[in-house]
């Protein structure tokens, strides 16, 4: 009777997807189990396409480190130790665990631990595998970051609503293309934006109305794409490349997170947007002048700055009404009254009122609140 066997294989980029690397893996494998005399039951084939190994938390690994801690899988075949994973001390878990329950791993491409020598060799084929992940990480990076100092489009991941992103050829260099009908709205949104002081949750309907999707084909348009759209510059013929970067904390799961059923990404870093100061400018074609974005940026700007001092300064229930309503003015883009009388004796019933609009810059109401909240007056 033949012994069974199992099969696993990885490959981390799309790329290596694409080319096939996975199914020649899993076909060597499979040669090397029919030489071997192994029997690979159809179920018993798990493939990892585009993770990588520097974790664990790959969803065809766990399918088969809860089948091996279930019944009795004799042995299981990888194609190297760095398919298995790229981080020593995942290699040296993952070992100890097959053989804790009684699972052989072997590697066709290294040789069996046999010896203390045998063993030596392993974990310095696992350390040079870790090293080579973090060579190929900084080249690149470095890489990415020459094409974008020269100009070069192809460092751009994808294009945004407006455009579509032409990929390198053999004849042609990366880069943007305009669609057509996708810039025009792009150029109304400005228009109605800068020129008619529309709020962006009323662009927002107005999208709606028109029953013009995003660009992943939703018809809902969430306020936070449409703002990040009117800060993006390359609608003015400069798209940006190193606009955010990924720090090495992990990001925590919140409790609204996981009120929504949420689950965090696979590598659960945090990403950060970086200054303005930092990113690296592409020319790409032009959808609305230079002078049309910077004025809708400035809207964008006020509304960024504004904001956030309502949640650095907590207020009394009756200061966060006045709060309340000049945050609304900012956002909505529209006249506020707000009330003058707020003073450290009291506040009268809002009858006597002034229009404050974001034209303005309506800093007063704010400052007159924080300042009268923090000497210990009463509202």
């Amino acid at each position: 009777m033949k012994m069974t066997a199992a099969i696993y294989a990885r490959v981390s980029s799309t790329r290596q997807k694409e080319e096939g690397t996975i199914a020649s893996q899993t076909a060597a494998l499979r040669d090397y189990a029919a030489a071997e005399e192994l029997e690979v039951p159809a179920d018993w084939v798990f493939e990892d396409e585009g993770y990588s190994g520097a974790t664990l938390i790959r969803p065809e690994l766990e399918r088969l480190r809860d089948l091996a801690a279930e019944i009795e899988i004799p042995i299981v075949l990888c194609y190297a130790v760095d398919r298995l994973a790229r981080r020593y001390a995942y290699q040296a878990l993952l070992i100890e665990e097959f053989a804790r329950v009684g699972t052989e791993l072997r590697l066709i491409k290294n040789r069996k631990a046999e010896t203390p020598e045998d063993e030596l060799l392993l974990q310095f084929q696992g350390m040079i595998a870790e090293y080579e992940r973090a060579q190929i990480a900084e080249r690149t990076r470095r890489g990415k970051l020459h094409r974008a100092r020269s100009g070069s489009a192809a460092v751009l991941s994808g294009a945004p609503y407006g455009y579509r992103y032409v990929r390198k050829t053999e004849e042609t260099e990366a880069r943007y293309e305009l669609v057509e009908r996708e810039a025009t709205v792009v150029r109304e949104m400005f228009r109605r934006y800068v020129e008619e002081n529309e709020a962006i949750a009323g662009l927002g309907r107005w999208l709606g109305e028109q029953n013009i999707p995003t660009a992943t084909g939703k018809s809902r348009w969430d306020r936070s794409t449409i703002w990040g759209m009117l800060r993006n510059p390359a609608y003015c013929g400069r798209a940006a490349f190193g606009k955010t970067r990924t720090s090495d904390k992990r990001a925590k799961m919140t409790r609204p997170v996981r009120r929504r059923g949420k689950r965090m990404p696979v590598t659960g870093r945090i990403t950060r947007e970086q200054p303005r100061s930092e990113w690296i400018e592409i020319p790409v074609p032009p959808i609305v002048s230079e002078q049309v974005f910077e004025l809708g940026l400035v809207g964008c700007t006020i509304i960024s700055d504004s904001l956030p001092v309502v949640r650095r300064n907590p207020l009394s229930s009756r200061a966060s009404w006045h709060v309340r309503v000049v945050a609304t003015a900012i956002t909505e883009r529209r006249p506020a009254r707000v009330n003058e009388s707020c003073t450290t004796t009291g506040v009268s019933a809002p009858t006597t009122t002034a229009t404050s609009t974001v034209a303005c810059a309506p800093a007063a109401p704010f400052d007159r609140i924080i300042s009268t909240s923090s000497s210990g007056g009463t509202f």
